[in-house]
């Protein structure tokens, strides 16, 4: 048996993120949350925020494919600095990048309708998956649209705290 992963899904998937409050959507390739590979694609709408954070168990990564559109991930060090940007994108140079574990991090879209699939290990454990950064707005806050704005222009080496917080 084969699974196909098609425009339409992609299409259908993006509409759907486009009706939600957080304007993300996620599709879940693997059976559920206890499997050892977890496997999604996830459509971003340019507003959506994604609280930088990180994940604490040191075996595991998160690897970023994008498949549509565009996205930043960023890289922050413990007090917000910048330490990388990243733009992905399917025709571009770098159409994917892998986050090592206890890293600070952040995706924005940077395009609508954008979509990545991710690969990371499971199981997934919601209340003890990821370590928000207090330097951050909470999703939320009146201040994510400024934080997001300020995320869409900054580059490698901005302090966070001294423009956008």
């Amino acid at each position: 048996m084969i699974t196909k992963f098609t425009k339409e899904m992609l299409d259908e998937l993006s509409r759907e993120a486009d009706t939600l409050p957080r304007r993300r959507k996620n599709l879940n390739l693997h059976q559920n949350l206890d499997d050892p590979v977890q496997k999604l694609f996830n459509a971003m709408q340019t507003d959506s925020y994604v609280r930088p954070h990180r994940h604490p168990e040191t075996s595991k990564t998160e690897l970023f494919i994008a498949v549509r559109g565009s996205f930043a991930i960023i890289l922050f060090d413990d007090e917000g600095k910048i330490t990388d940007y990243q733009k992905i994108s399917p025709a571009g140079e770098v159409f994917g990048a892998e986050i090592k574990p206890n890293t600070w991090h952040t995706v924005i879209a940077l395009e609508d309708q954008s979509v990545f699939f991710e690969v990371k290990q499971g199981p997934y454990t919601p209340l003890s998956d990821k370590d928000f950064a207090a330097w951050a707005p909470e999703d939320g806050a009146t201040t994510v649209a400024e934080f997001m704005h300020c995320l869409q222009q900054a580059k490698q080496g901005d302090q966070l705290s001294s423009f956008c917080i």
